[in-house]
């Protein structure tokens, strides 16, 4: 039943938006450097004629980016053929929230008029980040996207089983607390997929839970 109730977790979390070009892209930081890589493939493509790389020290992997997600993230980008003048990095924010105001204030700072998001993520964060985005940023126009590939695939580029899945299910208790708290929009959570994640949990998949 893990891997059941884990692919319905990865498939609720995809929001299943249609790419459109956007004012800007950002990059929300984590563990992934694939989010740098997409948000890099969608510029060159023409979704976006800038991107924002938001992030600071990954709590899950603390060593992987020891001068920030956004700096690696841009880095990384640059080195895929983005130009560096096409970049923006916001190196402080510590969560998703901080993430999209963050990026918000940088970009109003800069004088970018934004109408519309292309919102990159890790595929199962699509769901979370929307919802974190129609909250703080309710003006804009959101586009999710994220890598094009699936839970197998993707866990083999990942590489390690138990931190993708903590993940996700971390990200769903999000999906369904946060409004509670005031840090996102309701999203429906039907009944299986609650169901999924509280198994899940009982297996053993709660480090990334909320206290």
């Amino acid at each position: 039943m893990q891997w059941n109730d884990a692919l319905l977790l990865w498939h609720y979390q995809q929001m299943g938006h249609t790419l459109r070009p956007c004012t800007v892209a950002v990059g929300l930081g984590t563990h992934d450097l694939g989010v740098a890589a997409e948000a890099a493939d969608l510029y060159l493509r023409g979704f976006a004629p800038r991107i924002v790389f938001t992030g600071g020290r990954n709590a899950s992997r603390p060593d992987a980016f020891p001068h920030g997600e956004a700096t690696h993230f841009a880095e990384h980008a640059i080195a895929l053929g983005v130009p560096e003048s096409a970049i923006l990095c916001e190196p402080n924010a510590r969560n998703t929230g901080e993430n999209i105001t963050f990026s918000r204030d940088l970009l109003t700072d800069a004088g970018v008029q934004v109408r519309s998001v292309l919102l990159v993520s890790t595929p199962y964060m699509e769901r979370r980040a929307y919802a974190t985005c129609r909250k703080v940023w309710p003006e804009v126009d959101i586009v999710c996207a994220s890598a094009r590939t699936g839970l197998p695939a993707y866990l083999e580029a990942v590489g390690d089983f138990r931190l993708v899945i903590n993940s996700m299910v971390g990200d769903v208790q999000r999906v369904i607390q946060y409004p509670e708290r005031g840090f996102a929009e309701p999203q429906l959570v039907p009944e299986e997929v609650r169901d999924a994640l509280q198994r899940l949990i009982t297996a053993g998949f709660d480090q990334r839970l909320m206290a």
